[in-house]
């Protein structure tokens, strides 16, 4: 840029024609985007303008040169700050996505689904009579034969598999989406 007299700009026009050009590709050098650097250009000339209006300068390019300096650093470290932001905002992506990875790599349907089938079972259960659930645990918990819980109940054989085939119908209905096809 060459030193001209403030008093040698007579419009905006003037100080435009005489300075976008080399502010632009000044600034541009060093923000990267041209885009911003001309926001950052047409923001200082401006702001050039209107203190060249207000009061005497002895130099309507160090002015400016200053001016472009200030926004484009306030440039430089809010892209610094976004920058920042996207890379904590990646790096807690990432960290997510890695316990995500690891909990479905640790994770055991098997144990998964024997809680679940032990709870369908529990719940089962407590939908029948005292009797009928003693009955079905002593059976398939207690392994009893259906002989030697008849003795113990004084019931007869056939009652004791009526008892534990009504459980097994009502678990094969309520574990139906666990059964292998």
């Amino acid at each position: 840029m060459q030193n001209v007299n403030s008093t040698q700009i007579t419009s905006f026009e003037s100080l435009y024609k005489q300075y976008y050009k080399r502010a632009f590709f000044f600034t541009k050098s060093y923000v990267h985007d041209e885009f911003a650097a001309e926001d950052i250009v047409s923001e200082s000339l401006i702001k050039t303008w209107e203190q060249l209006r207000r009061e005497h300068i002895r130099s309507a390019e160090a002015l400016l040169l200053t001016i472009l300096k200030n926004k484009s650093l306030d440039y430089l470290k809010h892209e610094a700050i976004r920058e920042n932001a996207h890379y904590e905002i990646k790096n807690s992506y990432e960290e997510e996505l890695e316990l995500r990875i690891s909990m479905l790599e640790a994770c055991d349907p098997q144990e998964i689904f024997t809680a679940e089938i032990q709870q369908i079972v529990q719940h089962t259960l407590r939908q029948f009579s005292a009797q009928t659930r003693l009955i079905f645990e002593q059976s398939r918990f207690g392994n009893k034969s259906n002989k030697e819980i008849a003795l113990e109940l004084g019931l007869s054989i056939k009652s004791i598999e009526y008892h534990i085939s009504k459980v097994l119908k009502a678990l094969l209905t309520n574990l139906k989406d666990y059964q292998v096809k």
